[in-house]
Order: C-alpha cells, then sequence, then structure tokens
C-alpha cells in the first residue's frame, strides 16, 4: 500500500497533468474556429472549380486530352498520397487514417497492382513504414510552417504532377480526413490523378452548355494542375480542422480522466491518512492503560 507522501505526490502529479490537458484544449477550441471556417470556406470553390473542370472534359476526348485527364493509358503502378498530422495528441485521427490507407493498398495489392506511398505530414511514417517497408516513395514535410496553406499545397501538387509526367506512376489517390464535427473526423481516399470519370465514362459533373475560349484543350492544360493544387489544399484544410476538433476532443476527455483519478486518489489519500490517526491514537490510548 502506498503510503502518504507517494499518494500525495501522484495527486500532485495528477493534477499537473490536469492543467496542461486542459490548457491544450482551450488552445485547440480557439484555433478550431478558425480551421474550421477555412475548411468550410474551401469547399464551394473545390467543388465549383470541379463542375467548370467536369464541363470542360467532357467536351474533351481522344488525343486531345491532356495527359492528366486522360492518364498513362496503364492502371498497374499507384500512389497513395496519405496526409497525416505533424503532432500527436489528437486521439484516434492518424490511426484512422493510417487505417483507410492500408485498406485501400490491400485492396490495390489483391488486385495485383502495384503500390507506393506518399506522405504528407510525419504521424503516418512509422506505421506505414513498418508494414510496408521500401514503399514509402516520398513525401512532404508541413512542420516547417505554422499553418500550411496554398504555396505548400502547390508544392506538393508540382512534385506530383512532375513524377506523373515522368512515368512515376500511373494513378494517384488522395488518402485524407474530411472534418464533421469536433467528434467526427471521417477519412476519405478519392483518386487525385488523373481526373475522375463516372462509371459510364463521362467526368463526373460533365453537361454544361457552355462554349469557351480560347478552347477546351488550352483552358484545361491550365485548370488541370490548378485542380490538383485545389483538392490537395483542400485535404490540408480539412486536416487541420480536423487536427484541431480531434485534439480538443481528446484533450476533454483527458482532463475529465485526470480529475476522476484525482477523486480516487483523494479519497484513497484520506483513507489512509484516517487509518494512520486511528492506529496511532490506539497506540495512545494501550500506552496509557498500561501505565
Amino acid at each position: 500500500m502506498p503510503s502518504l507522501k507517494e499518494l500525495k505526490g501522484r495527486i500532485n502529479s495528477v493534477k499537473s497533468t490536469q492543467k496542461i490537458t486542459k490548457a491544450k484544449q482551450m488552445v485547440a477550441a480557439a484555433k478550431l474556429r478558425r480551421a474550421q471556417a477555412a475548411a468550410e470556406a474551401g469547399r464551394p470553390y473545390a467543388a465549383r472549380l470541379g463542375a467548370v473542370m467536369a464541363s470542360l472534359a467532357g467536351k474533351v476526348a481522344g488525343d486531345a486530352a491532356p495527359k492528366l485527364l486522360a492518364g498513362t493509358g496503364a492502371d498497374q503502378r499507384h500512389l497513395l498520397v496519405v496526409v497525416n498530422t505533424d503532432k500527436g495528441l489528437c486521439g484516434g485521427l492518424n490511426s484512422n487514417l493510417v487505417k483507410a490507407a492500408k485498406a485501400k493498398a490491400r485492396d490495390l495489392q489483391a488486385a495485383g497492382k502495384t503500390i507506393e506511398f506518399f506522405l504528407v505530414g510525419k504521424k503516418g511514417r512509422a506505421p506505414l513504414g513498418r508494414e510496408y517497408p521500401g514503399l514509402i516513395g516520398g513525401g512532404y514535410d508541413t512542420s516547417t510552417v505554422k499553418t500550411p496553406g496554398f504555396a505548400e499545397a502547390a508544392a506538393i501538387a508540382d512534385e506530383l504532377i512532375a513524377r506523373f509526367d515522368a512515368g512515376g506512376f500511373d494513378v494517384a489517390h488522395l488518402v485524407f480526413p474530411v472534418f464533421k464535427s469536433a467528434l467526427a473526423q471521417d477519412p476519405v481516399v478519392t483518386q487525385l490523378i488523373p481526373v475522375p470519370r463516372a462509371a459510364d465514362g463521362t467526368p463526373v459533373g460533365a453537361g454544361a452548355a457552355v462554349e469557351y475560349e480560347p478552347g477546351e484543350e488550352e483552358i484545361l492544360a491550365e485548370l488541370l494542375p490548378r485542380y490538383v493544387k485545389t483538392q490537395l489544399f483542400g485535404a490540408l484544410l480539412e486536416r487541420e480542422a480536423s487536427e484541431q476538433g480531434a485534439s480538443m476532443t481528446a484533450m476533454d476527455n483527458a482532463t475529465r480522466n485526470a480529475g476522476e483519478l484525482i477523486q480516487k486518489l483523494t479519497i484513497q489519500y484520506n483513507r489512509s491518512r484516517q487509518a494512520a490517526i486511528t492506529t496511532e491514537l490506539i497506540e495512545i490510548i494501550a500506552g496509557a492503560e498500561a501505565l
């Protein structure tokens, strides 16, 4: 049974931890408002850009289609772009993203495809590296900036497009969290490169009756790289909001658990202290009766 001094030390230690988790919860709550607003503001732009691009893609086919739209003509080499966080203490957010990436990798391997990972953020590198050694084909470090923005998304997109043009892969899939609330951040897997098409072969959202100048091919050549950058920028915004929401929830749970532990330790301390006082009284009374 621990001594009174040990119990008091444990209580003080848990109280110090509770102060830290409470402070981190408040910081995450403050950052969540800004991150959530940024993620929600970016969604309409990404959706509208996708609709315009799909309208253009519906009018371009065959040899006139840019490579980012038509693809390489093969479907063998797949690149999984996994967007994880750079910091921990955000609950099961990173583990859920890793699970989604592993599930997609297993499905592709079962279909006879070759896979490779491109990691954005630090937290997914260790678990994926353990299960898929030698398949981490690169990544981008976002920990050097306070809040990743469009410049970082553009740098990632330029690297991916350069690898695609050089024949590094045939299809790229984007794995990232979608922020729904502080309690829910769902991992999503979408095709990034080439532009995904519907089951009937028509680009998603095609069919708008619009005429373009100078021409669909020229506009697509400029629009498709921007589309890839926008998708990556949206993934980074969703990641930031998801990280703060998950961190706030995790720190709130940690604060509550610390409070419960303090209560249990306090009860144990009081009982031990009362037992020690009772023992001392019994010894004093016994000594007095002996005299």
